[in-house]
């Protein structure tokens, strides 16, 4: 049985404001989510993870083959008038948040569409919700606020002007995320060396 719900995609409606995105509550059912969560990586630092380098159960595994199956590339491309199919991908999986998480920031021009899996059993908090932002310098000045649910599915179209973020948390926060990448290798690269830039950084920040 299939873990994640197509129709659920299909049914979604692109918003424009301020930038193409759609949010897909109930992508992941109730069922799919308690069996994913008992088998999700043992992560035990608050960074992101390429998916290559850990190990998770047969539930997890299941999941990353579904979202890498044309059927879920065919149906999240038509979304964005967009063919994904071939697009060079990477994976990556968080489980905590740390302070220095949620700045303000665009994604490296080398992402096409970028794709963000939530697994939050539950979200009271009103912090580390992503914010649909309107520029780069008020996270207030927002059009959407998406709390990570687990289920919930959120997809956007990097653009010059694709700003979010979120308010500063502190703690448990699982997600994976999926980049379709721009197919040249150059811009592959700048990807990579642009994440470890970032990995870089954010150490030093946390030396401090």
């Amino acid at each position: 049985m299939s873990l994640t719900n197509l129709n659920a995609l299909r049914a979604a409606q692109l918003q424009t404001d301020p930038f193409d995105f759609l949010v897909v509550p109930g992508f992941i059912g109730p069922e799919a989510l308690s069996r994913i969560n008992a088998a999700y990586p043992a992560i035990d630092s608050a960074a992101n993870h390429a998916l290559e380098n850990l190990s998770y159960g047969e539930a997890f595994a299941s999941l990353m083959d579904e979202v890498a199956e044309p059927a879920f590339v065919e149906a999240l491309g038509e979304k964005f008038d967009m063919d994904l199919t071939g697009m060079p991908t990477t994976i990556t999986v968080r489980k905590f948040c740390e302070r220095t998480d949620g700045n303000i920031h665009t994604d490296h021009k080398s992402k096409v569409i970028t794709v963000l899996l939530y697994f939050n059993e539950d979200w009271p908090h009103e912090d580390g919700q992503l914010r649909m932002l309107r520029s780069p310098s008020d996270i207030e000045d927002y059009a959407a606020q998406v709390p990570p649910l687990g289920g919930t599915m959120l997809a956007f179209r990097r653009t010059g002007h694709s700003w979010h973020g979120h308010t500063r948390f502190v703690g448990e926060r699982r997600m994976v995320q999926i980049n379709f990448l721009d197919q040249s290798p150059i811009a592959v690269a700048a990807q990579r060396i642009s994440r470890f830039g970032t990995h870089f950084m954010k150490n030093v920040l946390g030396m401090r």
